[in-house]
């Protein structure tokens, strides 16, 4: 499904950003929808983009992981775009594909391991509207993971819900990233 674009792609033809698209389509394949959305408000976009290059700096949580929970947050928001994404980020970072796919369904699956499902049911709790996190799985988390990847895992649930819910309020849906590991994109909802 195509996005919507709820709030409209500004044009990409300026000097600026045809270079901001080049660097784009040398990252990525091709320039991520929410490129020409966050280009309606360059200040947004200039502070998302530095965010982001530091948030890819952390290293305390395992990456396996934080993809996991970041999916399993994009997956309980519903955002169709973010998993697409997610699934190209995971193929990069040589995540089992089939695993990945399992992450909408991580409940009925038996892929994962129990530290694997503690961190999925951790975002999901995280992501509910009201957060439904409890003592016990912050207790267990900090047990098996210790606190800086437990702060780690928390502040990324947090980013992936702004995401989320950025994208799909403004209307982008799946763009077929994940076309590049040959793994069909999970029903959301």
């Amino acid at each position: 499904m195509p996005s919507t674009f709820r709030i409209p792609a500004a044009p990409m033809d300026s000097p600026a950003a045809r270079v901001v698209s080049a660097a784009a389509r040398r990252m990525y394949g091709r320039v991520p929808d929410l490129v020409p959305v966050l280009w309606n408000h360059r200040k947004v976009l200039r502070a998302v983009l530095a965010w982001e290059r530091r948030v890819a700096t952390w290293d305390a949580l395992d990456p396996h992981l934080k993809s996991y929970a970041v999916m399993a947050s994009a997956a309980s928001i519903g955002c169709s775009w973010c998993l697409d994404f997610g699934y190209y980020l995971a193929h990069d970072e040589g995540l089992d594909e089939q695993k990945v796919r399992e992450v909408p369904r991580w409940r009925e699956s038996d892929a994962f391991t129990e530290l694997e499902r503690d961190v999925m049911a951790y975002a999901e709790a995280m992501t509910a509207t009201p957060p439904t996190v409890t003592d016990e799985q912050v207790a267990g988390l900090r047990a098996a993971l210790g606190e800086q990847a437990l702060v780690e895992l928390t502040m990324m649930v947090a980013v992936e819900n702004q995401r989320s819910r950025f994208n799909l309020a403004a209307g982008l849906a799946s763009q077929g990233f994940s076309d590049v590991c040959e793994l069909p994109l999970a029903d959301v909802r």
